[in-house]
């Protein structure tokens, strides 16, 4: 059964459905195109992409088609299209370039909502990664703030109908706030019931910045790097809480875990290629969870997010340091432990940044 339509209403005056369809890691051009047709079908009209994702000519394509193929019944207009911008086109000069590829690549006139997709501006130049000797990432000293003026400007275009940022920490939320002339109309960043990122979403809420959810089913994989992720805290689609809800709504622990973000005014963007999934994502709106169900999350955060991008980077070529500087999850400094670094300030930096409010990375911390 086709899913009734949900929508929530951003600063900008538009409205965007409280369910999308992720997009990352899929370009298997079948597998994709068959996906974002059966994601129509079952009545999703938000697809999440990014230039990044090397997708959005499949997805453009497959939307194309799924019109041609409604008799009249679908237009251009029934959907809600996001995209990012990339790190290595965040000066002013570039951003506009970055859309304009995306705009190529769905062969669209503009897009419904475009995020700035990370805070940090890679070097800028044909390589969407780009790698120095010592195989780091090259940054950029290009503020987010001057890719902020350059999406205000697209959306005066006509490129894109609403902006908003992604993986954005409060700090740079607020900096974003106290410039802007177009206010940034939500933030997507992780969310799911063991990283509930409340500090975050109370704040974007308050300034009235939609939070969209990625991460909120989590994985059952993760990467040996990925450490953090204790094995107790993978996947809270087995927590018994989450199975009990489940149960008792006759629902599945993902349909459980996707209303209750909804039912905290959070937009979610699941992702999947496999079509029975993908129907299962959308039925969520049948049903609803009853303050006590929704206390009983409450008392799921473990703090365990997947993606560790802010805070410190430490870099390293040698094998045993690298394995070395992951190894810092598994354990935790009292308060003791913490009161002697207060003792060890020598106000002696390594850099000099003249005006370093405008460096890349900051704030470097919430």
């Amino acid at each position: 059964m086709k899913m009734s339509y949900k929508t929530i209403e951003l600063s900008s005056g538009m409205h965007m459905p409280l369910l999308g369809f992720g997009t990352y890691d899929s370009t298997d051009e079948q597998e994709l195109s068959t996906a974002v047709k059966t994601a129509i079908s079952a009545g999703y009209r938000h697809f999440d992409c990014a230039y990044f994702y090397q997708n959005e000519h499949i997805i453009g394509k497959a939307i194309h088609e799924a019109i041609a193929e409604s008799n009249g019944t679908l237009k251009r207009e029934d959907f809600f299209i996001v995209s990012k911008c990339w790190n290595n086109f965040h000066s002013k000069e570039r951003v506009s370039l970055c859309l304009d590829i995306t705009l190529k690549r769905f062969q669209m006139d503009y897009v419904d909502l475009y995020l700035i997709h990370w805070p940090m501006g890679f070097k800028e130049g044909d390589d969407d990664i780009p790698m120095d000797e010592n195989n780091q990432v090259i940054s950029s000293d290009v503020h987010y703030t001057e890719t902020w003026l350059a999406m205000e400007d697209l959306v005066r275009q006509g490129k894109c109908r609403s902006i908003g940022v992604s993986n954005f920490s409060i700090e740079q939320t607020r900096e974003i706030l106290a410039m802007c002339k177009i206010r940034p109309v939500c933030n997507q960043v992780e969310v799911n019931p063991y990283f509930q990122n409340n500090e975050l979403v109370e704040y974007c809420h308050s300034e009235n910045i939609r939070i969209v959810a990625y991460g909120s089913l989590r994985s059952t994989t993760y990467s040996p790097l990925q450490n953090w992720v204790k094995p107790g805290n993978l996947v809270p689609q087995e927590n018994p809480d989450i199975v009990s809800l489940a149960k008792k709504h006759h629902k599945t622990p993902a349909q459980v875990i996707l209303r209750w973000l909804i039912q905290c005014n959070i937009v979610v963007i699941p992702k999947s290629v496999t079509p029975s999934r993908i129907v299962q994502n959308s039925q969520i709106f049948d049903f609803e969870l009853s303050d006590q169900d929704m206390e009983i999350f409450k008392n799921l955060e473990k703090g365990s997010r997947i993606n560790h991008f802010e805070g410190v980077i430490p870099k390293s070529v040698t094998p045993s340091r690298i394995v070395q500087n992951s190894q810092i999850f598994d354990f935790e400094l009292s308060d003791q432990d913490m009161e002697i670094f207060k003792n060890l300030e020598k106000g002696s930096r390594i850099n000099h940044f003249e005006g370093a409010r405008h460096h890349l990375r900051y704030p470097f911390s919430d």
